[in-house]
């Protein structure tokens, strides 16, 4: 067994002993560990993995969001990107949450880092961060209706106005040949 396959390995088992039931399942792709954790169990695996002196995943570089529109238990993804400096690996970190219930506990409190990813994955998506400390707009103006990064936003559509000058949505515009 090779040195990543030991700590891709010890890492599943260590976090599943320190707390129960936080992995549904993982994958290794490219040689790079996932772990889906649900979403309850999120905040109490966030600080395992960044406080166990075996683990020390101290760094939270960037948090991302995905639509699925397909997967009706599961419609949006929340991906955590977590960085070991002391043991210098990398893991994701994926939890779930239906369109019916967008919420997902935030990890600010863990990793203040978080705080711009998370509002800009609320902004963009509309998962819900409970628990975080200011989710407010950051990449939209704040009457803005709608989180453009769902699948299901529709293309174009939206005048836009730059100095004074109106640019008709895609579908209005001219063709060229």
């Amino acid at each position: 067994m090779s040195e990543t396959q030991n700590w891709h390995d010890a890492t599943r088992a260590r976090l599943t002993g320190l707390v129960p039931g936080a992995i549904e399942r993982f994958t290794v792709e490219h040689g790079e560990l996932t772990v889906f954790v649900p979403r309850e169990k999120l905040a109490d695996a966030a600080r395992a993995l960044r406080d166990d002196e075996e683990l020390r995943f101290e760094c939270c570089p960037s948090v991302s969001g995905v639509h699925y529109p397909s997967d009706a238990d599961a419609e949006f993804h929340v991906v955590y990107h977590l960085q070991s400096m002391t043991h210098n690996r990398r893991l994701r970190v994926e939890t779930t949450c239906p369109a019916s219930d967008p919420h997902v506990p935030s990890v600010v409190a863990t990793y203040p880092a978080a705080d711009w990813h998370e509002r800009e994955t609320w902004d963009m998506f509309g998962v819900v961060f409970d628990g975080h400390p200011h989710l407010t707009r950051i990449l939209m103006p704040d009457d803005w209706v709608g989180h453009p990064g769902r699948k299901d936003y529709p293309l174009g559509g939206i005048p836009v106005e730059f100095q004074g000058a109106e640019v008709p949505p895609v579908d209005q515009r001219r063709q060229y040949r």
